[in-house]
């Protein structure tokens, strides 16, 4: 089976993830750009909180400013360690198309090999739909009560993060086929779209309250 990446992507210049990306090198694909799309709207998210804070005019949303920017710092790291996953679990299944079948054995062992990477192929991409969901919410949240000078910013990471999350979709849905469990693929597909249309709910409410610009009741419980 094939090793996992030697490099981290978050360890690469912008310039040299590109030029992998846009090489004939298979990996990283789509599902690694979209997780570094959506960890980008993350730290737009942290962004914002931090040009929030100790600001007079925002300082009854000083809590939110702490927990979103806070989620959205680790969020962004997070999301461009699911990259790496998501590689990974591409590698390991395209290793797996590649095992022996000339005798029965092999066949079963290959067949056994590529149900059991497919599915980690899309449990990967799943984890970033998670991700996503969660840089929307942050999004959401901190849309009219934080700068609004920077609210453009939020509107930008959600959109990020649902256009990732669509990618994501896309690689989550290629390795269901794969898996060799039509009940496991059903509840896998029906995760996804929940995922989607919670991100999608959450990121238009972002660019409602971004077209506002207004002010709006500080987090219940913040």
């Amino acid at each position: 089976m094939s090793e996992p990446t030697a490099q981290r992507f978050g360890s690469l210049t912008l310039d040299g993830f590109i030029q992998l990306l846009g090489s004939a090198t298979p990996s990283p694909g789509g599902g690694a750009a979209s997780a570094v799309a959506a960890s980008c709207g993350a730290a737009l998210v942290a962004m914002v909180a931090s040009l929030s804070v100790d600001r007079p005019k925002y300082a009854a949303y000083a809590a939110s400013h702490a927990r979103h920017g806070d989620a959205g710092r680790v969020l962004a790291g997070r999301l461009l360690e699911l990259a790496d996953d998501d590689a990974n679990a591409y590698a390991a299944f395209a290793a797996a198309l590649k095992l022996p079948r000339e005798t029965e054995d092999e066949k079963a062992a290959r067949t056994a090999a590529i149900r059991s990477s497919a599915r980690v192929a899309a449990e990967a991409p799943m984890r970033t739909l998670e991700a996503c969901r969660d840089v929307v919410a942050g999004s959401e949240a901190l849309a009219g009560r934080s700068n609004l000078n920077a609210a453009s910013d939020l509107a930008v990471a959600s959109r990020l993060a649902e256009a990732a999350a669509h990618g994501a979709a896309e690689n989550v849905m290629v390795n269901l086929p794969s898996l060799g469990d039509a009940a496991l693929a059903d509840e896998m597909r029906g995760r996804m779209e929940a995922l989607l249309a919670e991100i999608e709910e959450l990121a238009e409410a972002t660019r409602a309250h971004v077209e506002r610009g207004e002010l709006r009741d500080p987090e219940a419980g913040a």
